[in-house]
């Protein structure tokens, strides 16, 4: 049920980002879909029962087949933070564009584009 909920959310992102023509709905798609990709990420990472090394360290009475991986952690805050960057970097690019034009509709932008 979980795996459906978060495919539909990849699938929403995906589908908004080649049907919406405003800028700031594709900007917001791709944000829902990253959302969705980061949440199967954690989705297939996770396992039931597992103990972080540190905490398992300190007590010593753990099995070492129980520990959590920290990999996939590191890769999902790296992931988030990327994500953050990107997004804040294509708003920059909607407001220089909105200075210009009236409108954040792609066609009326494409429009008013002349090389």
């Amino acid at each position: 049920m979980l795996e459906a909920l978060i495919l539909a959310s990849v699938l929403f992102g995906f589908f908004g980002i080649i049907f919406k023509k405003n800028l700031m709905m594709k900007i917001i798609a791709m944000d829902v879909m990253s959302t969705g990709v980061i949440a199967y990420y954690v989705l297939i990472a996770s396992k039931d029962g597992a103990f972080t090394p540190i905490l398992s360290q300190l007590t010593g009475d753990v099995d070492p087949i129980a520990y959590a991986d920290p990999v996939p952690q590191a890769v999902i805050l790296t992931a988030i933070v990327i994500g953050f960057s990107i997004q804040a970097l294509m708003l920059v690019g909607v407001m220089k564009l909105a200075q210009d034009n009236p409108t954040l509709e792609t066609h009326a932008i494409e429009k008013n584009y002349t090389p």
